[in-house]
């Protein structure tokens, strides 16, 4: 059986070459210079496809923040939830190209492009990169009175034992590494999806599953309270706010490293000057130490990359989650 990881590493050089292909350019018949974009005071509209208080919308507020001071406008969150992250996405991709509007996405959209082949608009055409932000990675929680105590007690358990996993939803971050785990152990534990981060953590806290692969940020401060326990995190390496805890690679598993990361688009057409501009200022923004310690003590990684550098990076992650989900055979609810 062939490893996701292994096929990504392989294919990189092939992807590095197309990737000014993949995604298109911007429209070259309205295109302002920097100087000229933005307008002093204008609004730019930051789309978040989840709802209010979420993982993505916490890291966009901190982050649009900083941008509207950087270039004095107006950064409003504009929450467009439901469609698996695909309402905000279509809103986004089918928006006037002026400057005025931004999507902000997530692991879960290079998903997507497998489970929703016949979406309302195309991602690779509609939208183009702007920046990659940050990520988090996956840890391996288990509720504190589990009778699980480490990451290698997991391993060998789920082999021999009917476990279930709790996930955000079919196709989330923590469905895919479950079914990563799965493969690479050569387990079988069964998934239950949820409505949410926060319903899947709560049943597991609950003791109604097992085991959650859960977003970081969003177990991070059940671990810390005592309620839930950290096995491992699917990192390439610890994690400062649980150094005590294991990456996978150290338990025993070293090619479980799945790392939720969120970035930013705009519509195909922006033009190209407005493009480079808010990825200068995007990466300028997570680069000052007010906001790195802030996301940092929510659970998040600074990963900073322009907008060329994640659309390579973006066409990987399509291309090897678009592996797991026909392997797992994973469908849409």
């Amino acid at each position: 059986m062939s490893h996701p990881r292994r096929d990504v590493l392989l294919t990189l050089g092939a992807m590095v070459s197309a990737a000014t292909s993949f995604w298109p350019r911007g429209s070259t018949a309205q295109t302002p210079s920097p100087a000229t974009w933005p307008a002093p005071g204008s609004t730019l509209r930051y789309v978040v496809p989840f709802v209010a208080g979420g993982l993505t919308d916490v890291l966009a507020r901190i982050v649009g923040q900083r941008l509207g001071e950087q270039l004095k406008l107006n950064v409003v969150i504009d929450n467009r939830g439901g469609g698996n992250a695909q309402t905000g996405a279509d809103h986004v991709a089918k928006a006037v190209a002026d400057g005025s509007v931004i999507l902000a996405i997530t692991q879960s959209h290079a998903v997507n492009v497998s489970l929703f082949p016949n979406a309302p608009f195309s991602f690779s055409k509609d939208l183009r990169p702007v920046a990659l932000l940050a990520d988090s990675a996956m840890l391996v929680v288990v509720p504190a009175r589990s009778a699980v105590r480490d990451f290698k007690q997991l391993m060998a358990l789920s082999k021999i034992k009917d476990m279930s996993a709790s996930s955000a939803g079919s196709g989330s971050g923590p469905h895919l590494t479950l079914e990563l785990f799965n493969e690479l152990n050569g387990s079988r534990i069964l998934h239950v999806p949820y409505k949410g981060g926060a319903p899947s953590i709560n049943d597991l806290i609950a003791g109604h599953v097992e085991v959650s692969f859960a977003n970081f940020p969003n177990a991070l401060a059940h671990v810390k309270a005592g309620t839930l326990r950290a096995l491992a995190v699917c990192s390439s390496t610890r994690h400062p706010e649980l150094p005590e805890v294991p990456t996978a690679r150290e338990a025993g598993l070293p090619e479980l490293v799945v790392e939720n990361w969120t970035a930013v688009m705009a519509p195909a057409r922006t033009p190209d000057a407005v493009v480079e501009r808010l990825s200068r200022e995007l990466l300028a923004a997570v680069a000052t130490p007010e906001i790195i310690d802030k996301l940092t003590q929510k659970g998040y990684r600074i990963n900073a990359k322009d907008h060329e550098e994640f659309g390579r990076y973006l066409k990987g992650e399509i291309e090897r989650w678009g592996r797991i989900v026909k392997s797992a055979k994973i469908t849409a609810d």
